[in-house]
């Protein structure tokens, strides 16, 4: 009935310190692990659920043994993280064809400081 990638409303049923239990229907209950309950660090779980609240989430996964549903609102919410590019990887492509790696070494490591402090200090 419930499958993987399914968004379903539910009722907290239970929180404990390592995630919430949440009624999906009369008799199918799933757990939301702590680290899937929101993006970042959670000093208390208690500030963010209370028992009695509805909560939208995603199926993540179904043991095929025991068929315990794991669940998150975490796959819900978008990422407001700070992320920063990583434009070093990807800056230069060049064609060093089959030289030994430690004679384009130095050129490397001086052409990534500049790139992260502007300025080459080696």
């Amino acid at each position: 009935m419930y499958r993987i990638g399914m968004n379903v409303t539910g009722i907290v049923t239970g929180i404990q310190t390592y995630g919430v239990f949440v009624s999906i229907d009369e008799q199918t209950q799933g757990l939301i692990h702590i680290s899937e309950v929101k993006h970042g660090y959670i000093k208390n779980i208690h500030e963010l659920l209370n028992v009695g609240d509805q909560v939208n989430v995603k199926i993540i996964d179904i043991d095929e043994y025991t068929q315990k549903i794991s669940l998150s609102l975490r796959a819900l919410q978008p990422y407001e993280g700070h992320r920063q590019p990583r434009k070093y990887f990807t800056k230069r492509h060049q064609k060093i064809g089959f030289q030994p790696i430690a004679d384009q070494l130095d050129d490397w490591v001086k052409n990534t400081m500049k790139d992260l402090t502007g300025h080459c200090e080696i």
